[in-house]
C-alpha cells in the first residue's frame, strides 16, 4: 500500500502524522511512504530523517493525494484539501464529524473511507487513539487557564496556587475522563482547589480514592454546576461523548454567574463545546470575553507542543496504520473491532450513529455495506 502524509494546514498546527521511525515500520513490511516536502518540520523532523527512513519526499500535497491508497493526517481536511480527496482512498485522521456539517457533506461526496481516530473504541470502551491528546489537552487546559488569569491577560490576577497567606484559585473542571484527570493533576499540583464534576458515580469514587486532598468530586446536575461556576476563577470543559456533539453544561444563562475575568478553556470544542457560549479559536488568537469571562477555544491546543504530542499520537496509531496497511481497509474492518468503530464514512454513507444523530443525516450500518 502507498500511505501518504501530507503536511498539516491548519492554523498553528505544526504536529504530523507519521514520524520517521514509523515511516521506517512501515517500508520494513512492505509499504511505499511519501511525506510532503517539511511536512514534519513543525515536530523537529527534517526531510533528511524521512529520506533515511525510507520515505520519499514529495513537494505539493496534490501528488500526496493523487498516490495514496490511504492519507494519515492530524487534523480533518479543510476546504482546499475536498477536491484532492479520491473515491475509495482511506483518511485516518481525527475528523470530529459530530461537529462540522460541511465536513460530513464534503467527505460522504468525496466516496472516501473516513476512519476517524476519536472512535477506534476498544473493548473496555476506552479511546487509544483519543487518550494521548486528551492527556495533553488536559494539562495544557490548566497551563492555559493559569497564564489568562494574570491581568495582562485580562483576567482576575489570581495565581493559580496562592502563597503562604493567600487562598489558591477555585478550579472546576467539567468531565472527570481523561481530559478532566489530567487537568485536575495540573491544577491540583499547583496548589489551586480543584472541583470535579462528572455524573458517573463510580468514576467519582475512584477518583476521590487516587486524587490529593486539594480535589474535591461532586456528582454533576444544573444546580451543582451553577454552584460551581459561580465560584470558580477557572473552569475547564473536559466532556466527551465518543463521536457525537458534545452536551452544554454551562449555558448563556449560567454564564452571568461567574467572576468577571474568570477564564473557561473548553476542551470539547472541537465536538461543538459544553460551554454553550464557546467557539473554536486559533493559537494565533486564542480568546475571545462574554459577559466578562475569557473564553479559551482553541481546537487543536496540542498543536501547540507538537514535539510531545506527535510522538504521543504517532505511538498510539501507528499499529493501526500498519494493519491496515497490511490487510488492506475491508479486510481490517471486518477482523479487527476497533478499527470498524473508527469508520465514520464509507462510500457515501454515513455508518456512525453519533455523527448521524448530531447532524440529522441518515445512517447505514457498516455490516450493510462491507459484506
Amino acid at each position: 500500500m502507498i500511505i501518504g502524509v501530507p503536511k498539516e494546514i491548519k492554523t498553528n498546527e505544526n504536529r504530523v502524522a507519521l514520524v520517521p521511525s514509523g515511516a521506517e515500520t512501515l517500508k520494513q513490511a512492505g509499504h511505499s511512504v511519501l511525506v510532503e516536502k517539511d511536512g514534519g518540520v513543525g515536530s523537529g523532523f527534517s526531510d533528511a530523517d524521512y529520506k533515511a527512513a525510507g520515505a520519499e519526499i514529495l513537494a505539493s500535497p496534490a501528488e500526496i493525494y493523487l498516490k495514496a491508497d490511504m492519507i494519515m493526517k492530524v487534523k480533518e481536511p479543510l476546504a482546499q484539501e475536498y477536491k484532492l480527496i479520491r473515491e475509495g482512498q482511506i483518511l485516518f485522521t481525527y475528523f470530529h464529524f459530530a461537529a462540522s456539517l460541511e465536513l460530513t457533506q464534503a467527505m460522504i461526496a468525496s466516496k472516501a473511507v473516513c476512519i476517524a481516530y476519536e472512535t477506534v473504541e476498544k473493548q473496555d470502551g476506552s479511546l487509544p487513539l483519543l487518550v494521548p491528546m486528551s492527556e495533553v489537552a488536559g494539562r495544557m487546559a490548566v497551563q492555559e487557564g493559569a497564564k489568562y488569569l494574570e491581568k495582562f491577560f485580562g483576567g482576575r490576577g489570581i495565581l493559580l496556587g496562592g502563597i503562604p497567606g493567600v487562598k489558591p484559585a477555585s478550579v472546576v473542571i467539567l468531565g472527570g475522563g481523561v481530559v478532566g484527570i489530567n487537568a485536575a493533576k495540573m491544577a491540583a499540583g499547583m496548589g489551586a482547589r480543584v472541583t470535579i464534576l462528572d455524573i458517573n458515580l463510580d468514576r467519582l469514587r475512584y477518583l476521590d480514592d487516587v486524587m490529593p486532598k486539594n480535589v474535591m468530586t461532586v456528582k454533576s446536575n444544573p444546580q451543582t454546576v451553577r454552584e460551581a461556576i459561580s465560584k470558580a476563577d477557572l473552569v475547564v470543559g473536559a466532556v466527551l461523548i465518543a463521536g457525537a456533539k458534545a452536551p452544554h453544561l454551562v449555558t448563556r444563562d449560567m454564564l452571568k454567574l461567574m467572576k468577571p475575568g474568570s477564564v473557561i478553556v473548553d476542551v470539547a470544542v472541537d465536538q461543538g463545546g459544553c460551554i454553550e457560549t464557546i467557539k473554536p479559536t486559533t493559537h494565533q488568537d486564542p480568546t475571545y470575553v462574554i459577559d466578562g469571562v475569557i473564553h479559551y477555544g482553541v481546537a487543536n491546543m496540542p498543536g501547540a507542543v507538537p514535539m510531545t504530542s506527535t510522538i504521543g499520537l504517532t505511538n498510539a496509531t501507528l499499529p493501526y496504520a500498519v494493519e491496515i496497511a497490511n490487510k488492506g481497509y475491508l479486510k481490517a474492518i471486518k477482523e479487527n473491532k476497533e478499527i470498524s468503530l473508527g469508520v465514520n464514512i464509507i462510500n457515501g454513507k454515513v455508518t456512525y450513529k453519533g455523527v448521524s444523530d448530531a447532524l440529522n443525516l441518515p445512517l447505514v450500518p457498516l455490516n450493510q455495506i462491507i459484506n
